[in-house]
């Protein structure tokens, strides 16, 4: 079937995609397994448009929790002919996030990516792959597919510095879009567009925040994410621009109220998520990101960090070494993890600078929330579908950039800018867009 010179008539071709959809998926799971599942009747049926411009594409999603597994399930809607694998180092995991799914363009397999050798072997078999991993392993994820060269969409906040993978990606011919989530991610989508149209850049400040829809007691908060994600956003200095020169500050400081339409006065700290936008954005005299949160939530989580509840040092209790931040895990995770709860996201963008020697200033305001049909977070929509949408731009060859390509770059193409807005509107997010 893969022969020079083969070619399939229109009718013929959701055939051949069920043909090889089947036989990739017998490379990963049984043939009984595929079998049981597989759909002739849905493979023809769902022949479209966006079929023909993907073709047959294969994708690999390398993490299967609450944003993976939102991501994967945004892929295997927009086109039936892309075959899509879920891999995560828990089988059980992985396995389950594929037949929740329930596509027959949808399986599943184990990876580690600690096994760099076999992780570049497996993403050998296909086109691009997303990485949703703890940020310890975000870095090795990009270093395998330079050298499996294979394009990468990522989530995961690594400590180290994409940027300085940049030659190496150009040198191997592929794309690395680096934190393409949410903040970072849409924000610096947004930056990046506002600082493209102006000719000089006084501030960038960013704002965002996962909340409940309304405060929840103790904190005022439940947790949509990683809770060792958050006690690192607590704990770790934040880097921020102030007077033009780069600046280190504790998290938790900056301390202003916000009015945020439709939710009421919220309070904004500051929390290191510039990111690559301390690398790209150049000359502003003022830079800055804050977390929003329910008003009184700063203090009552710097009493925490005070007492030592984020230390890693252990302590002894009876005899018994203990880490103290992962008991503050464990806790974090039975009493904020309330999925009941539904959230929202908050994103405010302001850039401030020049244009034709006149002040202008562009505001960017999002809130989301909870998507009550598919039981979809406002988190996970607002992190996983950016990172799917570029995705799938990829995939329909639309032309990237080689190298690491930060969000912000993607922002100050108006082509692109356009199309992943076009995505999050067609998802339901809205982003109002305000320029004075």
């Amino acid at each position: 079937m893969g022969n020079a010179g083969f070619k399939l008539r229109k009718k013929e071709y959701p055939l051949y995609i069920g043909l090889r959809c089947l036989w990739n998926r017998c490379c990963v799971e049984s043939y009984a397994s595929v079998m049981s599942r597989f759909s002739w009747g849905a493979c023809c049926e769902s022949f479209n448009e966006d079929a023909v411009r993907i073709g047959f594409m294969r994708a690999l999603v390398v993490g299967c929790g609450n944003i993976g597994s939102v991501a994967a399930s945004d892929l295997a809607a927009s086109a039936s002919s892309l075959d899509i694998v879920v891999a995560d180092k828990d089988p059980i995991r992985a396995k389950a996030v594929a037949e929740k799914i329930g596509k027959a363009n949808v399986s599943w397999s184990q990876i580690d990516a600690r096994n760099h050798a076999d992780l570049i072997n497996r993403l050998k078999e296909f086109n691009v792959v997303l990485g949703f991993l703890p940020g310890n392993l975000g870095y090795r994820l990009a270093e395998a597919c330079i050298e499996a060269k294979k394009d990468l969409v990522d989530v995961s906040f690594m400590g180290e510095n994409p940027l300085s993978l940049h030659d190496m990606a150009v040198e191997s011919g592929i794309t690395i879009v680096p934190d393409c989530g949410l903040a970072p991610g849409i924000s610096n989508v947004l930056v990046g567009h506002a600082v493209s149209a102006l000719d000089k850049v006084q501030s960038v400040r960013v704002m965002v925040g996962g909340l409940p829809e309304t405060p929840v007691p103790p904190l005022g908060y439940v947790i949509t994410w990683s809770p060792e994600s958050l006690i690192d956003e607590y704990i770790r200095k934040a880097r921020i621009i102030v007077g033009g020169r780069l600046a280190d500050v504790e998290a938790l400081t900056g301390l202003e109220e916000v009015d945020f339409p439709e939710v009421g006065k919220l309070e904004a700290f500051y929390t290191d998520g510039l990111r690559t936008l301390l690398h790209t954005v150049k000359g502003v005299e003022e830079m800055w990101e804050k977390t929003l949160r329910y008003p009184g939530h700063a203090d009552k989580v710097g009493v925490l960090r005070s007492l030592g509840f984020f230390e890693d040092k252990p302590i002894n209790v009876q005899g018994v070494s203990i880490s103290p931040r992962m008991v503050t895990v464990k806790l974090f995770s039975n009493k904020l993890a309330q999925p009941e709860v539904r959230d929202i996201v908050a994103l405010r963008v302001v850039v401030s600078g020049f244009k034709k020697n006149k002040p202008v200033h562009y505001t960017y305001d999002l809130l989301d929330f909870y998507d009550k049909g598919s039981e979809v977070t406002a988190m996970a929509r607002t992190t996983a579908y950016p990172a799917s949408l570029v995705a799938q731009l990829m995939l329909k060859k639309v032309e990237f950039e080689k190298g690491v390509v930060p969000p912000e770059k993607l922002g100050m193409n108006n082509d692109l800018f356009s199309m992943l807005l076009d995505g999050l509107r067609k998802h339901g997010i809205e982003i109002k867009e305000t320029i004075d």
